[in-house]
């Protein structure tokens, strides 16, 4: 509905007293718990205690295993995930070559009377591992699977290699042991859309970083072009993108970049996605969520390549279209280029079709391109914060071919940003809500996490 009707009708409903609000929604929470108890353990003293001990060891030989117990309060919607971050000692050979290995253990044990001896049993499969680590750095391991609700939970972390690593204890003020907890809208793989750019080349393996978040999440891929460097071919795509995102194919729902058109006509991406990727002459298309009630639109934002972005020009046109015949209360869009950027240039031949969207309400708009991640406030397409009606707009060029840590000047309504990290945007798509949240790869602990609700 164009904004001038939705205005009238919305002060008419109101007269009228027809009108009625939807209770606010509960957006989601980050929880960040310490532990009530930890120690280790040494099977060359089965009988001693370590608590007085400065650090937590981890070795194969002798076998030490670390212990942490947390108390869990407070959470009041579903745990979307959970994450265990210790901080490596800064004491001498306090790095090593494996980490260690977190399992749940028993939690009727203290601090204070732990031992070899009577310490607790591991429980079930592992839940992570922590890889090689190195002194005085933060590390995260996934813990999902054993926080599902307020209550004692303990850890245990061991390893068996015999280079034994030594963690900073909960005595050790801002280093101390973390558990850090988000709630919110519970996903699934009908709701969910994982989204990054600028993804794959066969001289790295951080998009084989990336590449395992997608392994683990269920969900619609979007993939926001540049999906593989440097020119797009199809020799590219089979043995440098096939084998990492392209594992994901069956589930991918692309977006096509520069670097796919220094193949002539992007022969390389279309050949490679076929009708997924929309007509060949296009690259445009959309399709629904309807576990969420979202409508979905992937756009192209190589204007040169397909007769301009302008009003009039074929893709505004069945933009236009698209958006009358899919009056969805929830609907988000994606292209590559951002339009607004702190880290690459804006391209204003994109207005007229973030104008459309904005006159139709659209919600989000998820973009690659600049190497970096960037999260801006809803606006108008002349940069005015509009909270009640403007679009959020997310830049997610970390797939894995490069970052570019230095940011320019920082443009209005940038909310949050980081170049040091490759991940992917998790959004969570229920109907009139939207969740979300950045999943860093292994060993990295920056995210950015919040939550929303549809116009």
């Amino acid at each position: 509905m164009p904004r001038s009707r939705y205005a009238a009708a919305l002060v008419l409903a109101i007269l009228a007293g027809t009108l009625t609000f939807a209770p606010p929604v509960r957006a989601n929470g980050n929880f960040v718990f310490y532990p009530t108890n930890d120690s280790h353990v040494s099977a060359s003293a089965p009988n001693s205690n370590f608590d007085n001990q400065p650090v937590l060891a981890v070795a194969g030989s002798p076998t030490r295993i670390s212990y942490l117990k947390f108390s869990v309060t407070g959470l009041l919607d579903p745990v979307i995930h959970a994450r265990l971050r210790i901080h490596v000692s800064t004491i001498p050979d306090s790095g090593s070559r494996t980490g260690g290995t977190v399992q749940r253990s028993g939690t009727g044990w203290l601090e204070t009377s732990l031992t070899y001896a009577n310490r607790p049993a591991l429980i079930g499969s592992p839940l992570g591992a922590y890889g090689q680590v190195t002194a005085n750095t933060w590390y995260d391991v996934e813990v999902t699977a054993a926080v599902i609700n307020n209550g004692i939970v303990s850890f245990g972390i061991s390893s068996a290699d015999a280079n034994g690593a030594y963690y900073d204890n909960r005595e050790s003020g801002s280093t101390a042991p973390q558990l850090l907890v988000e709630t919110g809208i519970p996903g699934t793989g009908e709701n969910v859309l994982l989204a990054a750019g600028d993804i794959a080349s066969c001289d790295r393996d951080t998009d084989e970083q990336t590449a395992r978040i997608l392994d683990r999440e269920p969900g619609t891929v979007a993939a926001l072009g540049d999906l593989v460097y440097e020119q797009g071919t199809p020799a590219e795509f089979a043995n440098c993108y096939g084998p990492t995102w392209g594992r994901h194919k069956a589930r991918t729902k692309p977006a096509v970049g520069n670097h796919e058109y220094l193949t002539a006509d992007a022969a390389g991406y279309f050949g490679y996605f076929g009708a997924a990727a929309g007509r060949p002459d296009e690259g445009w298309y959309s399709y629904d969520m309807p576990a969420g009630g979202w409508h979905i639109i992937v756009l192209n934002s190589n204007c040169s390549k397909v007769g301009g972005c302008h009003v009039g020009s074929p893709q505004e046109r069945w933009l236009q279209a698209d958006l009358a015949a899919n009056p969805a209360r929830c609907t988000l869009a994606y292209w590559h280029h951002p339009i607004f950027s702190s880290g690459d240039r804006e391209r204003a031949e994109l207005l007229p079709l973030f104008q459309a969207l904005y006159d139709a309400d659209v919600e989000l708009l998820l973009t690659g391109h600049a190497h970096q991640y960037e999260r801006f406030a809803p606006q108008t397409p002349t940069r005015v914060d509009d909270p009640v009606q403007g679009i959020r707009q997310f830049v997610v060029g970390t797939g894995g071919r490069s970052l570019q840590p230095d940011f320019g000047t920082i443009v209005p309504n940038s909310e949050i940003r980081n170049g040091t990290t490759y991940g992917v945007l998790k959004l969570t798509l229920v109907p009139g809500i939207y969740q979300w949240r950045f999943l860093p790869v292994a060993n990295q602990t920056f995210t950015d996490s919040g939550a929303g609700t549809c116009h």
